[in-house]
């Protein structure tokens, strides 16, 4: 039995699919597809990577019992802040803030850990702890930005979610809002309020991201909106929640922070979001039907795209395009793909059914698959794709209009043609890009990183260069050329 938040429905089995252009099944018959997608294509191109800063080493307390936890510190995301400063951020999901120079020289800004208190939880779930950082747009006058980290402990019973929650809750994911006294100052000073907070139904699959459209501009209608990638708790693959438009579990959510009609009037719901006045759906909600949307940007080119990269379930990595209404499928669909939550041993995808555009899925601009162990199919097969960005930047010009991202486990980097990323179009191809190192030899991201599980992430500064990141020794690079 699920549980009301403050004056909303419970959660419902309620399903609603939106009319949009449905992608062609790729087989005819009615067995699994035992190789989905085709293996990315090596390229002949190649990242140079300039190793840039070391994160100082960081633990979860308590100490974790699962290894993919014990890293040199679970460094999640690097951005610029909004004020002509040049300074860069990057958070540290075990609870720091950090803020960096244009030499690397990294500086502690704000332990929102600590902030959290004896609630805080980062020790269990690949995606808990401090897990993303926003700055608002205006940062430079108003000093607001965002973060968004998870609790658990008293904070179970002490407090309540402001959005439906299911029975059995073990995480909460928190937004906070920060004012900074003095916007230019090295480290945080100044006050701090709860902006949101959503229950999950497992210690992963939570928050992932929070963002602003970076391509809004003041008195645009989507400038100063915080767009929220909450996953499912894992209680999509064999339930309904993704497709359930009275839960904020498995969307992206848009909200203004700075708006005041939201549950207790601490943020905004925006009048023009897709759901907003449709009987039994939350206003909050943007696009559904996602299991993990782990990462999400949006192109500063070209046709100023939003791209999601979403992580699967056994079978399918997928990067859509995302636009307001959507339904990715989830969890009747896996990629472009059916997918079946009984009787399905395999663990496999389907074709689509001959009748799939009257459902009016919206499915990849581009995808790669995965296979588990052939004696444990349903088992985790260690992949996860990490979206990145739509290359935009000057020193570069053989990645421009890129797509770069890739599997963050490995460590391998892809790209797509953002041209040939097309809603309701074949797949984008995916190539994989070789990797460099300073003196421009050839090596791996995991012979970097120093180890085989990489756990890469990237980032990107205000110019549109990038930057990859590893947990596994806590370095970054920047991308510094591609021959």
């Amino acid at each position: 039995m699920s549980k009301p938040g403050r004056g909303r429905l419970a959660i419902s089995a309620g399903v609603l699919l939106m009319a949009l252009v449905a992608q062609p099944a790729l087989a005819q018959d009615d067995a699994p597809i035992p190789d989905p997608l085709p293996d990315p294509a090596v390229s002949r191109q190649g990242l140079v990577l300039e190793e840039f800063a070391t994160l100082p080493k960081s633990e979860p307390v308590p100490p974790p019992t699962d290894a993919r936890l014990k890293r040199w510190a679970r460094i999640n995301y690097l951005g610029e802040l909004p004020d002509r400063s040049r300074r860069l951020y990057v958070p540290d999901l075990n609870g720091k803030l950090y803020l960096l120079d244009r030499k690397g020289t990294a500086r502690e800004y704000l332990d929102v850990g600590a902030a959290a208190g004896p609630d805080f939880w980062s020790h269990q779930g690949l995606g808990s702890g401090f897990g993303f950082v926003a700055f608002h747009p205006a940062f430079a006058k108003n000093g607001k930005f965002y973060t968004v980290h998870t609790e658990a402990r008293a904070a179970l019973t002490d407090k309540t979610p402001d959005l439906p929650y299911p029975a059995g809750t073990r995480i909460h994911s928190v937004i906070t809002e920060w004012t900074a006294a003095d916007p230019a100052a090295p480290t945080f000073s100044g006050t701090r309020r709860e902006v949101m907070r959503l229950g999950f139904l497992n210690t992963y699959h939570d928050i992932q991201e929070i963002n602003f459209n970076p391509n809004a501009r003041p008195r645009d209608k989507d400038y100063g909106l915080l767009y929220i990638a909450a996953g499912d708790g894992a209680a999509g693959a064999g339930g309904t929640v993704p497709q359930d438009l009275t839960a904020p579990q498995g969307k992206i959510l848009r909200i203004d922070p700075l708006g005041s009609n939201g549950p207790g009037g601490k943020y905004g719901i925006p009048a023009d979001n897709p759901f907003v006045g449709r009987p039994g759906a939350l206003g909050e909600i943007f696009a559904y039907g996602l299991r993990d949307p782990h990462r999400f940007s949006w192109d500063t080119g070209g046709r100023h795209q939003m791209f999601i990269g979403h992580i699967g379930e056994h079978r399918v990595e997928s990067v859509y395009e995302a636009k307001a209404g959507d339904n990715f499928g989830w969890s009747l669909r896996e990629g472009p793909f059916a997918y079946r939550k009984a009787d399905n041993p395999t663990c496999g995808v389907f074709p689509l059914p001959a009748d799939d555009a009257k459902n009016g899925y919206t499915y990849p601009v581009a995808a790669f698959d995965h296979n588990p162990p052939p004696d444990k199919p349903c088992s985790d097969s260690g992949n996860a794709l990490i979206g990145g960005f739509v290359y935009r930047g000057c020193e570069i010009p053989e990645l421009y209009g890129k797509y770069i991202y890739s599997e963050g486990v490995g460590g391998r980097i892809f790209y797509s043609d953002v041209r040939e990323m097309r809603r309701g179009g074949p797949l984008a191809k995916v190539h994989q890009l070789q990797i460099l190192d300073a003196a421009g030899t050839a090596t791996t991201m995991k012979a970097l990183a120093g180890h085989e599980r990489v756990d890469l992430r990237f980032g990107t500064d205000r110019a549109g260069e990038l930057y990859v990141l590893a947990k596994a020794n806590g370095k970054i690079w920047k991308v510094t050329d591609a021959r």
